[in-house]
């Protein structure tokens, strides 16, 4: 069980990261001109399809984040013999930069896709959505990337459960570190 704990961990960090990476850009200066929204300003009776919070920058930002995370991921496989007794995948065969994008997209899409969803059931922009909020990344992220691996159904069922207890965590240390302003 610890085993696959790491596992999947270790399996969606990238779309993790891409996650974080693109909330952060956000409060990086030099990144502000990037910062045109996603939906183009376009609007779907009436409303945003996204909101001005997607961003070029934060899906550029987060899809590099990603690929930098896998490359990072294939260096420590290769350093660390205890990283291979965890991870089932054999990361020397692993592309950095089609299974970095896969996360990095995958997890952003589906971040995207709920915003969305928010605009129609009218939820403002940066309020929490429970528990959409917690899965929309995880989802995404694990839809694209079994394009390229596959894991088992267990697999898939707790790197989602995992996954959804981190978010709220994650979100939570933003709220006291003053980068969110909601604690969920």
């Amino acid at each position: 069980m610890i085993k696959n704990l790491f596992f999947v961990l270790w399996f969606f960090a990238p779309s993790g990261v891409a996650n974080i990476a693109a909330f952060f850009s956000g409060k990086i200066p030099y990144l502000k001109s990037f910062s045109y929204p996603v939906d183009l300003r376009k609007k779907i009776n009436g409303k945003r399809i996204f909101g001005d919070n997607k961003t070029i920058r934060g899906l550029i930002f987060g899809v590099i984040s990603s690929v930098v995370a896998v490359y990072l991921q294939i260096f420590l496989y290769n350093q660390f013999d205890f990283i291979s007794s965890f991870v089932r995948i054999d990361y020397n065969q692993v592309d950095p930069i089609i299974f970095g994008m896969l996360s990095g997209f995958g997890a952003l899409f589906g971040d995207s896709l709920k915003s969305f969803f928010k605009r129609r059931v009218n939820v403002p922009p940066g309020k929490s959505w429970f528990p959409f909020d917690q899965i929309d990344y995880v989802i995404g992220g694990m839809v694209f990337t079994s394009f390229y691996i596959t894991l088992s159904f267990y697999e898939y069922l707790l790197l989602f459960l995992v996954w959804f207890i981190i978010h709220p965590i994650n979100t939570f240390l933003g709220f006291i570190l003053k980068l969110r302003k909601e604690p969920l």
